[in-house]
């Protein structure tokens, strides 16, 4: 365990939510969450909807570095893509800044229609994110065949859960304050609280409890 990683040992962790293309607006469970829970906030990366690789991770990068506690990441559709190509980029060792993130619904950048609105953001990145993390997607997510959900996970080092038929899960999906993904944020932030001395302990413990409390159906 590194000197930096034990001195924020112990403290209450800051969820930062990171939206995708044009925001997240009033009824997104992103939103929701920012204004129900104490310990989260937005990440301002502007550019909403015309939004650019470098200048996204280079806001994320000053947001992460500029807080004095364990980061959580609660990402969707774009933003977990933006996610991807901060841990690429910023080299940090395992689980600290970053303590762990939770990636909903990205969308698989690499598809042509899709490509041609978000190609700054492609290729999406490959290595395992430094962190632990828990990436959620829908049957009938317009933007993501879950097969390639399932591949942008396995690639991460992401524990994969399906929810079922959801959509984009946004606020079109009707889920409000999204309980369900609050556990799982929960349990990501149990994890940053605790000593986590390896990786691969980290995910066995978010695999475990996200099948306990999810019921995930992994292909």
């Amino acid at each position: 365990m590194t000197q930096a990683f034990s001195e924020f040992s112990g403290r209450q962790p800051l969820v930062l939510t990171i939206p995708g293309l044009n925001g997240s607006g009033a009824a997104h469970w992103q939103t929701l969450w920012e204004q129900s829970r104490g310990d989260t906030a937005r990440v301002d990366l502007g550019m909403w909807d015309a939004p650019r690789r470098n200048p996204w991770v280079t806001k994320l990068d000053q947001a992460i570095r500029s807080a004095n506690q364990p980061i959580i990441l609660a990402a969707h559709s774009l933003g977990c893509i933006a996610v991807s190509w901060w841990a690429e980029l910023a080299g940090q060792p395992w689980g600290w800044p970053v303590a762990g993130a939770l990636l909903v619904a990205p969308p698989d950048i690499e598809r042509s229609e899709i490509a041609g609105v978000l190609g700054d953001f492609a290729p999406r990145p490959r290595s395992s994110l430094p962190f632990p993390s828990i990436l959620v997607a829908s049957e009938d997510d317009p933007f993501a065949a879950i097969q390639r959900s399932f591949d942008m996970a396995r690639d991460w080092g992401s524990h994969f859960v399906n929810i079922g038929s959801c959509g984009h899960i946004n606020a079109a999906s009707g889920i409000g304050l999204w309980h369900e993904g609050q556990r799982l944020l929960d349990r990501l932030i149990g994890t940053a609280e605790g000593p986590v001395a390896h990786g691969a302990a980290a995910g066995e413990i978010l695999a475990s409890l996200a099948r306990e409390e999810a019921g995930p159906r992994a292909i």
